[in-house]
């Protein structure tokens, strides 16, 4: 790219702002150049000031969240930060379906799931610990603002860079199939996740239905990237999805924005929020 030319890096990150409310600090400019090279050539274009011309000239809403996705962070990994994961089988899901027995229902949210080692992390914890649940209606969400990722994390095909990062041998010898360069998730993982497209700062969160509630819900290192009221109104959000006596779990460096709205818990060397109920 000419690096020379003007390029209105404000516009851009308003832009991103506009749609999906991350907010993209100044100094992190640099990472437009990388990012949105693959959009460049989508459109045929070889500079960045081409594509803000565009953008200015006409207004294009799948241009637009084109770019705010191939902005939005992916990072994650097989059981990211072990000790959640720890804390469920260990703890908190043991009470959770015992609550649930009648029922035989367990729901999951991975929010923001990237390409889903998150959700499938979930799955395998169920099926590795809970042989109980043989036979229980299991949902995994896996929700992302980026169709890209969804895709991947649909199609359930991992590098091996990528089975390298968290997931233990054991889990990968009984859970996925090695195809060619790659390793592919096995169907009795994929059948407790579903993958599909979200913003989680849209008009309204993904599920509607009456009937929609969650037992365990996962939002970590996602609101860092939220101005205030964005993390106020989506927590808000989360708060009536997740079930009276279900479990949220945050970044390790994220609170909620209402903490009237929750109840810290310290337990197993990490901080998971009980939702309280108004007065």
């Amino acid at each position: 790219m000419e690096s020379n030319a003007y390029v209105d890096y404000g516009y851009l990150r308003q832009l991103v702002f506009n749609v999906s409310q991350n907010v993209l600090d100044a100094s992190r400019d640099y990472l437009f150049e990388t990012r949105l090279t693959r959009v460049l050539r989508n459109q045929g274009m070889s500079h960045l000031n081409e594509l803000v011309h565009k953008l200015r000239a006409q207004k294009d809403a799948a241009l637009e969240r084109e770019v705010a996705e191939a902005m939005t962070i992916n990072e994650t990994s097989f059981f990211r930060d072990l000790r959640p994961f720890e804390l469920l089988r260990q703890e908190l899901l043991p009470k959770i379906i015992e609550a649930r027995r009648s029922r035989r229902t367990l729901r999951l949210w991975s929010a923001a799931c990237a390409t889903g080692q998150e959700a499938c992390s979930l799955a395998m914890l169920l099926l590795e610990h809970f042989p109980m649940l043989v036979g229980w209606s299991i949902t995994i969400e896996g929700t992302d603002i980026s169709s890209e990722v969804v895709q991947r994390a649909q199609a359930g095909r991992y590098q091996r860079i990528e089975i390298n990062r968290g997931l233990p041998a054991r889990h990968l010898v009984r859970y996925f199939d090695h195809v060619g360069e790659d390793w592919i998730v096995k169907p009795e993982v994929r059948k407790l996740c579903c993958f599909r497209q979200a913003n989680l700062c849209g008009p309204s969160l993904p599920f509607k239905r009456a009937g929609d509630c969650f037992d365990v819900i996962f939002l970590r290192n996602v609101m860092l990237y939220f101005d205030l009221p964005t993390r106020r109104n989506l927590l808000a959000g989360i708060h009536r999805l997740l079930a009276p006596d279900g479990v949220l779990f945050l970044g390790s460096s994220e609170q909620p924005a209402e903490m009237a709205l929750w109840t810290p818990v310290l337990a197993g060397g990490t901080c998971h929020f009980r939702p309280r109920q108004p007065s």
